[in-house]
């Protein structure tokens, strides 16, 4: 696509627009970006021809003419996610509306030394088609050769990532210390490459397709294997000095209470991660049932297992009010898979919250959403679909070239 720089910002925008509010007519676009309604028609002219917008509905009126509303195409272009865990990878292939193409899995060790080359492998087998070394989540599209053009891969991990375009990784859980998953990824895939904390991925997700889209200040906390946080604020999520911003779960709870995973003692994490779930389990009822069956007791009836859940919920009903307190959201996302029993951790949760929130912040709107393991890989793919609206430029040299994908200013 020809144009200048200005004008492959201004497209951008255009998109971002749309990707992030849904469907508005010309002179809406006009309105939200200060442009004139001539540059408008002009520019969604030009997209419309490369197949990235399309028209829609007419939009009623008050009077006067229907206004047509432009969509995005979500065939524009699509984007692969992949969430790293301590035993395993899943990837999905995301088109730029969100919708699945495919999803993958397979086992992995992030301790062995070709930890990065395996992560590798990984992708270039969804990239080529070919699957090899991949389990299906689901069933990908037969016809890899009409794909979307690929704009670029976004991974999600379990720690601290202080520049998403550099994409150096620093997880304990996964014994990482300075791995240079970003360097070594681009190295290979000569794709553009994003790397960030998987709930500050889920967060980007939110923001293009969940809550985000009608909020600009919001919360998403997730619970499962670790404790996490992600701060959205006037439309961004927050990522602190060094990229570490939404550490939620090493949030001090008792300084004698169980070590944490980090080390220190008495995190939230250590109190209502799965380990601590179990371990409250243990003391109560004896035995050694995983997390599935701790659920499914409690959704039996089990008193000692409810009473795990309903504990657990009041610790992190305190720490959560004391974070809403602190950032004022409009609204809580709660995620992960932990949400399977949700039921279980909302006796405790829902008076703890609200007994501890601010008077004037008691009536928030806290949400719990469905939950699949691939919500995590699709989080990371949305860290190269956000990059259109990455005004604060944390997606930095490699967000300027998934633009750039994107517009059609590169092959």
């Amino acid at each position: 696509m020809a144009g200048t720089d200005r004008g492959d910002l201004t497209r951008t925008a255009i998109l971002a627009l749309l990707g992030t509010v849904g469907p508005l007519s010309r002179t809406e676009l006009a309105r939200e970006l200060d442009l004139s309604p001539a540059t408008v028609t002009q520019l969604t002219r030009e997209l419309m021809g490369y197949g990235m917008l399309e028209e829609l509905d007419l939009k009623p009126s008050r009077g006067g003419r229907p206004a047509q509303r432009l969509g995005l195409v979500g065939s524009a272009g699509r984007a692969l996610g992949v969430k790293v865990t301590a035993d395993h990878l899943v990837l999905v292939d995301v088109r730029l509306d969100g919708e699945v193409l495919g999803a993958w899995e397979c086992a992995f060790d992030p301790s062995s030394p070709e930890a990065l080359d395996r992560l590798a492998d990984a992708v270039e087998a969804v990239v080529s088609g070919s699957g090899r070394g991949l389990t299906a989540r689901t069933s990908a599209s037969a016809d890899h050769g009409q794909a979307p053009p690929l704009l670029g891969i976004g991974v999600g991990v379990p720690g601290s990532v202080e520049d998403q375009a550099v994409g150096t990784v620093n997880a304990p859980t996964l014994g990482w210390q300075a791995m240079p998953v970003g360097e070594r990824l681009r190295r290979r895939l000569k794709l553009p490459v994003l790397v960030e904390n998987d709930v500050n991925a889920l967060a980007a997700a939110e923001r293009l397709y969940g809550r985000g889209r009608t909020h600009r200040d919001f919360l998403v906390l997730t619970i499962g294997r670790g404790v996490g946080a992600a701060i959205v604020t006037d439309g961004r999520v927050y990522r602190g000095a060094r990229g570490g911003a939404g550490e939620f779960g090493h949030v001090p709870v008792d300084p004698a209470g169980p070590v944490c995973g980090c080390g220190a003692r008495g995190c939230l994490e250590a109190y209502v991660g799965s380990a601590g779930l179990l371990a409250a389990a243990r003391a109560k009822k004896g035995g050694s049932a995983g997390l599935g069956g701790l659920g499914e007791a409690g959704a039996a009836g089990d008193p000692a297992a409810r009473e795990v859940f309903a504990e657990a919920g009041a610790v992190l009903g305190r720490a959560a009010a004391g974070l809403i307190n602190v950032v004022d959201p409009e609204v809580v996302v709660v995620l992960g898979e932990g949400t399977a029993d949700w039921p279980l951790w909302q006796v405790g949760f829902d008076p703890a919250v609200r007994a501890q929130l601010y008077p004037g912040r008691r009536d928030i709107s806290i949400e719990v959403e469905s939950w699949d393991d691939t919500s995590w890989a699709q989080g990371a793919a949305a860290l190269v679909l956000a990059t259109p609206f990455d005004a604060a430029g944390a997606a930095g040299e490699q967000g300027r070239l998934v633009r750039a994908r994107l517009i059609g200013t590169t092959p």
